[in-house]
């Protein structure tokens, strides 16, 4: 998506508002993080309890079909990217988003195992995939010397979003049963996000007589600004991206958190049942992370705008190995209250910079292509998570033994954190200019 897109005729909204219009992006992406709720672990892991107990199949069985439908997912994050920079956010926020409902119509019918992998597929592709992907990319191109803050701020949609959804998607179950459920989400997904889609989102700042964090785009204006500023943003395209080292480890990095967040997510229930933890103080642990998550995040981004990011992702892999191990010894509710505050501060904290850090490095030129790679690795490692922790606690009874595995995730990420420096910058300042 490029930032210097064409002018959109559609500029009576943006005159109205007496502030940056990037405050309204702002806002709607936060909603649209917050309800890609239905297609995260956080909500899928409510249903599987009750889809298990109707539909008659194996814990292992169910994993598989996550991380098939998961991968798939995954592989169509790519073409997503392309299609962000083709065509902007607008026009594709709402087809995501009508397609987004209908996967949840779908999931309501499931009655077979090849509908249930269809039906995964299209959640994971359309939520977990989709709608983290173009709300975080949108929030990059409209904010630059403020990017972590604002990138903060719209994460509070999400982390809203695993406080609320586990809590809200247990009560419809509870009410009317999965079924029914999945048909309400659907319904939710059209009412809240469609309106605000057609009638706020704009593709760029510059589409709008705009320069990112507010400066207006005028040519009295483009003279003003020094060289340095110019070449503060860099201007890669995937194909120099991609020639780039750091690129390679910062996907590396990226699949770290998810792998292992969607794997305890996803068996959370069972795995606190394992250590004598009620499901009701299991349910309770996504109360903690959602405000934990918030603080993790709002941290990560101030802390973005003034320093490193390969340090921050760094501090990021070392509170995910404590996180692990304090999940290793939980024996009492507290410690899975603690538990829950300290994997939340986790995400919030990694999740910020693994987002930022793409647009500080390679620029907003193709920013939806670049991310489209790094959201294929994002959720392709998250379909890897489930299904080998299903089977080991199939084998042996406990979930210890996975645990202890997964140890090795952070550390390896930690390395290539450390390795992360920035490439050097490529600029186009003739083309900013415009």
């Amino acid at each position: 998506m490029s930032p210097h897109a064409s002018q959109d005729n559609r500029l009576s909204i943006v005159d109205r508002i007496p502030f940056f219009y990037g405050w309204v992006i702002l806002a709607v992406s936060a909603v649209a993080l917050f309800m890609s709720g239905p297609g995260q672990t956080y909500t899928i892991s409510v249903f599987i309890e009750p889809m298990i107990a109707e539909l008659g199949w194996s814990r292992t069985m169910v994993s598989g079909l996550y991380t098939a439908g998961s991968l798939t997912a995954g592989a169509a994050m790519v073409m997503v990217g392309r299609l962000l920079d083709r065509y902007g956010a607008r026009k594709l926020f709402v087809v995501v988003a009508i397609l987004f409902g209908l996967a949840g119509l779908w999931m309501s019918r499931v009655d077979n195992p090849a509908e249930l992998y269809i039906g995964l597929t299209a959640v994971r592709a359309l939520g977990q995939g989709s709608m983290m992907l173009i709300p975080t990319t949108l929030i990059a191109l409209w904010f630059v010397e403020k990017r972590g803050r604002a990138t903060a701020i719209g994460m509070l949609g999400l982390a809203a979003s695993q406080a609320l959804f586990p809590i809200i998607t247990h009560r419809l179950i509870t009410d009317m049963g999965w079924r029914n459920s999945w048909v309400t989400l659907g319904f939710a997904i059209w009412i809240v996000l469609l309106p605000i889609l057609i009638i706020l989102v704009r593709r760029s700042p510059e589409s709008v007589g705009l320069r990112p964090d507010g400066l207006k785009l005028h040519s009295d204006t483009a003279e003003t600004i020094s060289k340095g500023e110019i070449l503060q943003e860099a201007t890669f395209t995937l194909h120099q991206a991609m020639k780039e080292r750091v690129f390679w480890y910062l996907i590396i990095i990226g699949m770290g958190l998810p792998m292992l967040t969607t794997a305890t997510f996803f068996h959370h229930i069972s795995l606190m049942g394992s250590k004598g933890i009620s499901a009701e103080v299991a349910a309770s642990v996504f109360i903690i992370v959602g405000p934990t998550n918030m603080a993790g995040s709002f941290t990560a981004g101030f802390l973005a705008d003034k320093f490193r990011n390969r340090y921050l992702l760094a501090a990021g892999q070392i509170l995910l190995a404590i996180s692990l191990i304090w999940l290793l010894n939980i024996n009492s509710s507290w410690q899975a209250l603690f538990y829950g505050g300290l994997i939340g501060f986790t995400i919030g904290f990694s999740s910020n910079i693994n987002h930022v850090i793409w647009a500080n490095y390679f620029g907003r030129q193709s920013l939806g292509s670049i991310k489209g790679i790094s959201t294929t690795s994002m959720v392709v490692s998250s379909a890897l998570g489930p299904l080998p922790f299903g089977l080991i606690f199939d084998l042996t009874g406990t979930y210890s033994q996975a645990i202890l595995f997964s140890l090795a995730v952070p550390a390896i990420c930690l390395i290539f954190a450390l390795l992360a420096r920035p490439p050097q910058i490529r600029t186009d300042p003739e083309q900013i200019k415009k």
